[in-house]
């Protein structure tokens, strides 16, 4: 997904009225309007930021009961063919081939240097097709990018005729399953093709809040019909773009071109998780992705002998920060030692409603990235102390079964 800082530092409307003229609108674009929205650009498109309750109200509500979200800016495609899961899983450092039918997974794209050009979610909808979701103001290069590298392979089928929503909440599966009965048994990370209400629809129980919920694909004929379907429910309400990286970024969630970008590997962005043993060096298909021999180095170095880091393999690590005093640090501030020297730079930060105290993600000099590590945030000028934190700061409820 795109930067989003401007949403916390720059007026709306002078953001909107200055934004180009060919901003994209969703097909939930007049629905928005209707109800009340506040709208900005964001990845190309006009989206509604927040709605009249206002962000905390959007955030609080989705953790308690269920927010639903317009993410119709995000791509979608599909890789179809015999070779679509092996072509797919030479882009990235994850286990495409060994992935069941039925079942979704986190994935990063990278570029030569190990850098990352996107992270999506993909889907293995069996009979050889694979369902693919990409960040809004990454899709286009995504697309292009797919198909240069493995369009000789399977076939690349961008989904510009969809749209796509997220429902969101620990109610969220009481209001689906009233239109939707049977989709409860969905656990976290697998889904199917459903009928929503009639609407044929595709869910998976995922989700970018840290919260129970589903994303749920569309045809953009039907999409407000479907929106006004799950909003009549009475657990529902509508959350905007504000909310959504608040809840985000307490739940530890990376932010494509905040948190993560082209200049920083897996392995720096603390995302060692998200590369499966097989793909790993001594897996039974190690390496092959881009920027293998660099990532699969700085992996080795995190895993060294007695957990010590390798400070000439790996030098930065993204961490979670929280700020002992009530300072919003935002992103952008600038990290140092008590002693003054620089060892860093906040990548997300606000006030967090859930926990109602200032929170972070940055990337530390090594020395300093161990939880419980005292170190300060330059906030116009003057030092506030910080602590290096685990992350989610706020536990995540995603349904297991």
């Amino acid at each position: 997904m795109a930067r989003m800082s401007w949403i916390w530092t720059a007026p709306l409307e002078s953001a909107l009225a200055s934004a180009s003229d060919d901003l994209q609108k969703t097909p939930l674009y007049d629905l928005h309007l209707e109800l009340g929205a506040r709208m900005v650009p964001f990845a190309g498109y006009v989206m509604p930021v927040q709605y009249p309750a206002g962000l905390m109200a959007e955030h609080k509500h989705t953790r308690e009961a269920a927010g639903l979200f317009d993410i119709s800016h995000m791509g979608q495609l599909r890789l179809a063919g015999p070779d679509a899961a092996a072509a797919f899983e030479s882009l990235m450092p994850v286990d495409v081939i060994g992935l069941a039918p039925g079942k979704q997974r986190y994935g990063l794209l990278l570029n030569d240097e190990g850098g990352i050009l996107d992270d999506l979610m993909f889907f293995n909808e069996g009979h050889d097709s694979l369902f693919v979701i990409v960040n809004g103001a990454c899709k286009v290069a995504d697309i292009a990018h797919i198909q240069a590298r493995i369009g000789a392979r399977c076939q690349v089928l961008p989904m510009p005729d969809h749209a796509l929503l997220a429902l969101q909440g620990p109610q969220a599966v009481t209001a689906l399953a009233r239109l939707a009965p049977g989709i409860e048994r969905f656990v976290f990370m697998t889904g199917d093709a459903v009928q929503i209400g009639g609407i044929a629809a595709f869910a998976t129980r995922s989700g970018y809040t840290g919260e129970d919920g589903f994303e749920i694909s569309v045809a953009a004929k039907d999409a407000e019909a479907l929106a006004r379907l799950l909003l009549a429910q009475p657990e529902v309400k509508p959350v905007g773009l504000g909310a959504r990286n608040s809840l985000r970024l307490e739940a530890g969630l990376c932010l494509y071109g905040n948190d993560i970008d082209e200049t920083t590997t897996p392995v720096e962005a603390s995302l060692n998780w998200a590369i499966q043993k097989v793909r790993r060096t001594g897996g039974a298909r190690e390496g092959g992705f881009p920027g293998a021999a660099k990532v699969l180095a700085q992996l080795t170095a995190a895993n060294g002998v007695a957990g010590h880091l390798d400070h000439h393999t790996l030098k930065r690590k993204r961490v979670g920060l929280v700020a002992l005093e009530r300072v919003p640090v935002r992103d952008g501030t600038l990290l140092e030692s008590f002693e003054g020297a620089p060892i860093g730079q906040v990548t997300s930060g606000l006030l967090g409603p859930t926990v109602d105290r200032p929170v972070a993600m940055a990337y530390v000099a090594l020395a300093y990235a161990e939880p419980g590590t005292r170190i300060q945030a330059i906030v116009r000028g003057k030092p506030v102390p910080m602590e290096v934190s685990t992350m989610p700061f706020v536990p995540q409820h995603y349904y297991r079964g």
